[in-house]
């Protein structure tokens, strides 16, 4: 009961947002917001952050005081002379941590809180990224669909035409199965689109966190947008990756442990007091004194913690090593990224204003010929197919223009 409350919860507040858009539509900032907002993988990162910010509040906290009572110097036997009937106890002691440890390890925290935080937007780059994908995938197959009814309502024709010539003997009956057998086809086609354009419907769904049976709709009208070349060196990467980020928090974490360790070599202190009460009433009450101080810089005894900082040393060495391999890594991806991007971009416009305007006045022409009895049903069909496939195909290079241009964005968390 309590899981259906919540997913109408859900489901209403998921609408809330799409009919701030238009009824059932939503765009693709809208989607990324919503991402944002309610992604539960998000929501962990954020909340292991306020954990650690929690934890580092509380660093500087003592040691609970001890206190204790018993019995001192009461002897075995009994004894008359009341100065042998030994005393009553009562004890107090505080362990005072050294400051210098306690302001080091309140440090150490709020650097843990912030390498989640730098997680946490490394990995909303990662969301960002799948829905970007997965909305223009959809924008592209809702493209491909267009052409899918087009081509049904062209073949559907072609097959009318030859079953209307059949019994007057101007089409044989192989064309009038080859039509039918296109058509079909296509068909099957528009199925396959649709099972996809559902797909990612679902995925998206799933990373809004509402449940998968929910349907928008989104923009289908967009055109290939222009792509724009983004400055792309070490230094901007370093600025703006969160994955470097996030191994800066993490050296700046080591480091700052690594000092915590060092302040082990301060000494910590003990103050402890005891009081005795007499139970002879000729022995006076007394009270003992005693402070205490940590001696951490003996041999036996600081052997771990030198240890430590040449172990942590070593790895702030490697995380360095890490960072500047990712840097080189990305500055190579990315400017092998923005090639192919630009050659796509080349490619779309060669199929929008030489290839599909080409192809479609050859089917126009031998369609025309046949209607007017001058050409047979393959040879319309071969074109009609030359021209189906080269629209796939420009859409297909459309898809892996967006996908390219995607994750180019992603590699510089834009």
């Amino acid at each position: 009961m309590m899981l259906n409350i919540k997913r109408i919860f859900i489901v209403v507040a998921f609408f809330t947002t799409v009919n701030a858009n238009g009824q059932g539509h939503m765009s693709l900032d809208s989607i990324i917001a919503a991402v944002k907002e309610r992604n539960p993988m998000l929501k962990s990162y954020s909340s292991r952050a306020e954990a650690m910010n929690a934890y580092a509040k509380g660093a500087k906290g003592w040691m609970a005081p001890e206190v204790g009572g018993g019995l001192w110097m009461l002897p075995y036997k009994k004894v008359d002379d009341p100065r042998d009937k030994g005393q009553i106890m009562l004890s107090v002691q505080q362990k005072f941590t050294n400051p210098a440890k306690l302001r080091a390890n309140q440090g150490y925290l709020e650097s843990k809180a912030a390498i989640e935080q730098a997680s946490e937007t490394y990995v909303f780059n990662e969301l960002r990224a799948q829905a970007k994908t997965a909305y223009y995938q959809w924008m592209v197959l809702e493209k491909k669909k267009r052409v899918l009814k087009e081509n049904e309502e062209i073949i559907a024709l072609v097959l009318k035409i030859a079953q209307l010539r059949y019994p007057y003997n101007q089409s044989k009956i192989s064309n009038v199965y080859k039509a039918e057998g296109r058509l079909q086809e296509v068909r099957n086609m528009i199925l396959m689109n649709d099972n996809q354009i559902i797909q990612k419907n679902i995925l998206l769904n799933q990373l809004m966190n509402v449940p998968g049976d929910v349907r928008f709709s989104i923009d289908t009208l967009g055109q290939p947008r222009e792509f724009i070349l983004a400055v792309a060196d070490t230094i901007t990467f370093a600025e703006s990756r969160s994955d470097i980020r996030r191994i800066d928090k993490s050296i700046l974490a080591m480091k700052l442990n690594q000092a915590l360790e060092n302040y082990q070599s301060k000494p910590d202190f003990n103050l402890s007091f005891n009081h005795m009460i007499a139970r002879g009433s000729e022995m006076p009450n007394q009270f003992m004194l005693l402070g205490m101080v940590s001696i951490p810089i003996a041999p036996w005894s600081s052997k771990t913690y030198k240890s430590n900082i040449q172990g942590m040393s070593k790895e702030i060495d490697a995380m360095k090593s890490e960072r500047a391999a990712i840097l080189n890594e990305l500055l190579g991806m990315t400017t092998s990224m923005a090639t192919e991007i630009n050659t796509l971009g080349k490619q779309i416009e060669n199929y929008e204003k030489r290839i599909t305007p080409a192809l479609h006045k050859n089917y126009e022409t031998l369609m025309l010929a046949y209607e007017e009895n001058k050409e047979e049903l393959p040879i319309v069909i071969d074109a009609w197919e030359t021209l189906n496939m080269t629209q796939m195909q420009y859409l297909d290079t459309v898809q892996r223009y967006y996908e390219m241009i995607v994750n180019y964005e992603k590699q510089l968390e834009k």
